[in-house]
């Protein structure tokens, strides 16, 4: 929830309260004191549009869930300011006929009507905090759910550069058989060679002594 809409829902409520009082204090005034207090309760219902217009302004600014819950608070403060304005409407009149006519035709009923409007709005509040603060725990939840998914995403890209370097490693064991490999093998044609050479000059040598011999026992 925004801090900055429960700023001003706060200034809405606590005037909303005081307009209410005076409504209630000007229709049991007459002349001149009534006239003052109507149009004190008209300087402080345009200070509550403006509070209500920075209260919609703020609550359009934020997310698609947090907004709707924000803007369903601000159609009961707009009906509750609506209210309001109809009653200084009615003070308005300025002279007893007219309130005495206003009186019949259900002044009393429209200011109990507004009393369970507030008392509503009160519990409507009530209730919408209560799903805000649902959200932020919603919130909070899906932002730890994030960190332990880049955390794990940061253990794994570990343990794939580790098995690269394994992999590299591998590779170079592999290479370096091969090389040793490949000696062992030119060393055995050598070896190999070097036994046929070997065993050529014996059987030679073998010759030559037993031609010696022959050519000499003759």
């Amino acid at each position: 929830m925004s801090q900055v809409f429960e700023g001003y829902e706060r200034q809405y409520c606590e005037l909303s309260a005081n307009l209410s009082r005076k409504c209630t204090s000007a229709s049991a005034a007459d002349g001149e004191l009534k006239k003052q207090r109507i149009s004190e309760i008209k300087v402080g219902i345009d200070e509550a549009e403006s509070l209500i217009r920075k209260m919609d302004m703020e609550a359009r600014s934020l997310q698609p869930n947090v907004k709707a819950v924000l803007l369903a608070k601000l159609r009961e403060y707009k009906s509750d300011l609506n209210n309001l304005k109809s009653e200084v409407k009615r003070l308005s009149l300025g002279n007893v006929a007219a309130r005495d006519e206003l009186l019949e035709s259900g002044m009393a009923d429209t200011l109990t009507a507004s009393a369970d409007q507030r008392t509503r709005l009160v519990t409507s509040t009530g209730r919408l905090n209560h799903s805000g603060e649902r959200i932020k725990e919603s919130r909070r939840t899906m932002l730890e759910t994030e960190e332990l998914g880049v955390s794990i995403l940061q253990d794994l890209h570990q343990q794939r550069q580790s098995l690269l370097r394994a992999n590299n490693t591998l590779h170079g064991v592999d290479d370096n058989i091969g090389k040793s490999k490949r000696i062992l093998t030119a060393m055995s044609q050598r070896m190999n060679r070097n036994k046929w050479i070997i065993g050529s000059i014996i059987a030679v040598l073998i010759i030559a002594v037993g031609l010696i011999l022959y050519f000499k026992l003759k």
